[in-house]
């Protein structure tokens, strides 16, 4: 086995080796589907820009991923199609003018919408896209005032309770929802069809009861402000566009995110911004930048990877055996230098007096770093931390001081996890609003200070994060996570982050995480989970393996025992043989947003067995 295991180690390597970029880093794509083509495609015709190669492109793309029955997935087993994305992808390629209604295909579109519940069953964001083109009317009267940017920090409910991800969307979404702007052309699909019954609104009855509690505190808090209600207003507006000004990044995107940005350009016409005006240009231009190919078909990126991907392919590959000093790992660790952030970020509101040293996790971002990502690099530059200690010392220092108060981590700012919040009527609101501890982060956290610091065990900081971990097991043995999909992806970290502190693999807890792991081995020796995991909040498995769930659950369990355990075995077979059926490889692994968001990280098949690989190697061989 240890041959076979060598090879494959071998052969991973060697891809790694040639797809390495001339500045050090890996540019493998973040891929979410096909949202993002089908809102740039509707960017650049609503403000009509003729970029017709890039619309063509998209669009080909976009119709390449139809099912048979008319509509579009956010995963290959999600049943029948997901409504959103199909009313998405149904408006752009009617914009695109390289199809219409009477096409076979998109009549079968059209009866997928309608049998679904039409447009007023779409979710709050394609609905948001729906009334700024034309299509459905804004409510009237704004869900959230644009007041709510004037409460101050110290009012239970205000703007910076938001997770730096909700900020980054909602703040141009008050500005639309405020002016109530609307923008069409002459060339505007009409979708008026795509309407079950007369009742347009907005939002559900049901729906504007559930936030109504919400609402009546953040109005009452608006009725302590000082001032005239114009004056107010006014400066309400202001404050908003100055805190999307403040966060455009040097390439011209809001906080590096596609939504963001393509709602922030629409706000900013919508305040008499002109179409060519420089910020507006420079947003477009920092949007295409993103552009990469899947399959020889373009298609637009929500942020790139490279630091996330670059982190953790070096620290991958030393763990292999690749040595620091090789020029693969030196090339990629001086990317990973040159991208330590140096600005105080948001996340210096909830955490004072702590220089800035983390790392982010796109190319362009600059103001907004993430636990995660800050691990996963001092992960990679830890063998040569003596010639880098500066560096080094910063990144610890911003990871440690990041810990919440309940002992976990989070990802992006501290104790942004007011429960208050999941009042609005979204959908899994909490991943979108909250930024709280999860599972997953804790766990790799752990794992970080465990193994590559010196930090004392019982110190304080590891035991609460410890408690915190133990405290968040599910009863089945299992832990979910916020950034993978799902269980398996949590118990990993979990299980990694626990017993790298010392945690012994007899205690409860890693018995239970190891027993359900084994439980959920598959026929064919490997571990796949469904999409569906997040959504339904419970473990869904896929039936087939895929390579990296696969490589998740074998970590944990080498990480629990001394002995290489007949389950091991089978994963390993599962591994090296290739056994995985091949629409695997694209099926989402990562997570953003339960039922909206699901990423395929194009390294993760490569990285995480070869990581996998490496720690059986290191400590079986």
């Amino acid at each position: 086995m240890i041959q076979k295991v060598s090879a494959e180690i071998q052969r991973i390597l060697t891809q790694f080796f040639k797809d390495q970029t001339s500045d050090g880093s890996w540019d493998y794509p973040f891929e979410m589907g096909i949202v993002t083509d089908c809102y740039m495609i509707i960017l650049l015709r609503t403000l009509e820009m003729k970029d017709e190669s890039l619309i063509h492109g998209l669009a080909s793309r976009i119709a390449s991923k139809q099912e048979a029955n008319g509509a579009w997935k956010l995963y290959q087993d999600e049943k029948n199609g997901n409504l959103s994305t199909t009313i998405e992808a149904y408006f752009a390629l009617l914009f695109s003018g390289y199809k219409n209604k009477q096409d076979n295909e998109m009549k079968a579109t059209k009866q997928f919408i309608l049998e679904n519940g039409g447009l007023s069953k779409a979710k709050i964001f394609t609905k948001i896209m729906l009334v700024v083109t034309g299509q459905y009317k804004w409510p009237d009267l704004s869900p959230i005032p644009i007041e709510f940017m004037l409460l101050p920090e110290s009012f239970p409910i205000n703007f910076f309770n938001l997770s730096v991800f909700a900020r980054a969307n909602l703040a141009p979404a008050f500005i639309l929802a405020d002016s109530k702007f609307t923008m069409k052309t002459t060339q505007t699909p009409d979708l008026s069809d795509l309407h079950v019954s007369r009742e347009r609104a907005f939002f559900s009855e049901e729906e504007v009861k559930e936030w109504r509690s919400i609402l009546d505190d953040i109005e009452k808090g608006i009725e302590t402000l000082i001032g005239l209600p114009e004056e107010l207003h006014n400066m309400a507006l202001a404050r908003t566009e100055q805190y999307i000004q403040e966060r455009i990044e040097p390439n011209g995107t809001l906080e590096s995110y596609f939504s963001a940005t393509y709602l922030m350009i629409f706000a900013f016409i919508s305040q008499g911004y002109r179409k060519d005006h420089p910020i507006i240009l420079k947003a477009i231009n920092g949007l295409k930048s993103t552009i990469c190919s899947i399959e020889n078909k373009l298609h637009v990126q929500y942020t790139t990877a490279n630091v996330w991907n670059t982190a953790l392919i070096s620290y991958a590959v030393q763990e292999a055996g690749v040595h620091s000093s090789n020029q693969m790992v030196e090339k990629a660790n001086q990317y990973l230098i040159s991208r330590q952030q140096q600005k105080f970020g948001d996340w210096a509101l909830h955490n004072p007096n702590v220089p800035p040293g983390g790392w982010g996790f796109s190319d362009i971002n600059t103001i907004n770093p993430d636990v995660d990502d800050s691990t996963a690099a001092l992960r990679a530059i830890a063998r040569r931390g003596d010639e880098l200690l500066s560096s080094w010392n910063k990144g610890i220092q911003w990871v440690m001081s990041m810990q919440n108060d309940d002992g976990g981590w989070p990802a992006f700012e501290k104790d942004v996890d007011n429960p208050l919040l999941t009042l609005f009527p979204i959908d899994h609101v909490e991943d979108l609003v909250l930024d709280a501890s999860s599972p997953d982060l804790t766990g790799r956290t752990l794992e970080f200070l465990g193994n590559y610091t010196n930090i004392d065990k019982n110190h304080p900081m590891i035991q609460e994060a410890v408690k915190w971990l133990l405290d968040k097991q599910n009863p089945d043995g299992s832990w979910d996570a916020r950034w993978g999909i799902y269980y398996i992806y949590g118990t990993w970290a979990a299980v990694i982050g626990l017993t790298a502190v010392g945690v012994p693999a007899r205690h409860l807890a890693i018995q239970k995480a190891t027993s359900w792991l084994r439980k959920t081995q598959l026929s064919d020796g490997g571990w796949g989970e469904s999409c569906k995991s997040d959504k339904e909040r419970k473990y869904v498995p896929l039936q087939v393996s895929t390579r990296t769930h696969t490589a998740w659950a074998l970590d944990a369990l080498i990480a629990a025992t001394k002995e290489v355990t007949p389950e091991i075995k089978r994963g390993l077979e599962f591994l090296v043989g290739h056994k995985e059926e091949a629409w695997t490889w694209d099926y989402p692994k990562g997570r953003g947003m339960a039922g909206a968001f699901y990423i395929h990280y194009h390294c993760y098949d490569y990285v995480w067995p070869l990581l996998t690989l490496a720690h059986y190697r290191n400590k079986f061989s």
